[in-house]
């Protein structure tokens, strides 16, 4: 499939890919140890991902408190780095905690289900919107392309349903409308493509996964962004979950690099919420259909 099965020739796949235009190197030291780039980059992740545990098992508050601190941190130590790839990555790794935080507290104000992830997600497309006018990332960094659409369309349709599939197997939600009919699917639709799917698909591959990328190659950026995707469905806390959702954000993270497509992986991401808590919970896992 054109885009997806081979590079563009205008966008190679490079495992060395860098940003010419950013220094990598910091040049930051701790106790008179000078740190490595995977060094600084490694403690916010550590961080997330212990934050992200003790949520798991049950430890609200202390996980809590870590993610309060975590966009603290970053933001007064890049204040001592001088602007690079990493001081890029730090501030990308700054919005997951914040998407925690945002997710946790939410439903204290509201309380309607399906209308609370508008009330998630719009506050956090302001950090995000601030985080790429800094970096100075332009609209065909972050993957704006309507190429190959008609393909990218119908194949999002099969990633999501089979991504939902297996998530419904593991944590069986219920249904977020009461019906299938025209109303109820065009609401799911465009809260989950438009406000969830979009939303993450900024932060984790538009930012998070782009910048990794630029600072430490194209695998371990994605190996990462995918791990950190995985932890941060700890909430439901099945350890099947982070596997899948890591799975699920290696497989749409790989969709990314092979296309740069951002439409494309917002719309795969939105119809596996679709699939998830709307029509597999309504219609059953084949979808009345076989």
């Amino acid at each position: 499939m054109p885009g997806l099965l081979e590079d563009k020739e205008d966008n190679p796949v490079d495992d060395s890919m860098e940003d010419s235009n950013v220094q990598s190197s910091v040049n930051f030291s701790v106790f008179n140890h000078p740190m490595k780039d995977w060094e600084i980059v490694a403690i916010p992740i550590f961080a997330i991902i212990v934050a992200e545990l003790l949520l798991y098992m049950g430890k609200q508050e202390a996980g809590i408190l870590i993610h309060v601190m975590i966009p603290l941190g970053l933001a007064l130590s890049t204040m001592w780095m001088k602007e690079s790839n990493v001081t890029f990555c730090l501030e990308a790794l700054a919005l997951l905690p914040i998407l925690r935080l945002v997710n946790i507290s939410m439903p204290v104000f509201i309380s309607t289900r399906l209308y609370l992830y508008i009330f998630i997600y719009v506050p956090l497309m302001l950090p995000v919107l601030f985080t790429m006018r800094h970096q100075r990332i332009s609209l065909k960094e972050i993957g704006v392309t309507l190429d190959n659409l008609y393909l990218y369309i119908p194949l999002s349709l099969v990633v999501g349903y089979m991504i939902g599939l297996g998530e419904y197997s593991i944590i069986n939600p219920g249904s977020l409308i009461p019906d299938t009919s025209a109303l109820s699917m065009l609401k799911i639709s465009v809260v989950m493509l438009f406000f969830v799917g979009l939303v993450e698909e900024l932060i984790f591959r538009s930012l998070l996964q782009t910048r990794l990328e630029a600072s430490f190659g194209m695998v371990k950026g994605l190996l990462i962004t995918s791990l950190l995707f995985g932890m941060m469905h700890s909430g439901y806390g099945q350890v099947y979950e982070l596997l899948m959702t890591g799975f699920a954000g290696l497989l749409i993270g790989y969709m990314f690099q092979r296309t740069r497509s951002l439409p494309f992986i917002a719309i795969a991401h939105g119809f596996v919420n679709v699939f998830l808590f709307g029509l597999i919970p309504l219609l059953g896992p084949r979808l009345g259909i076989f």
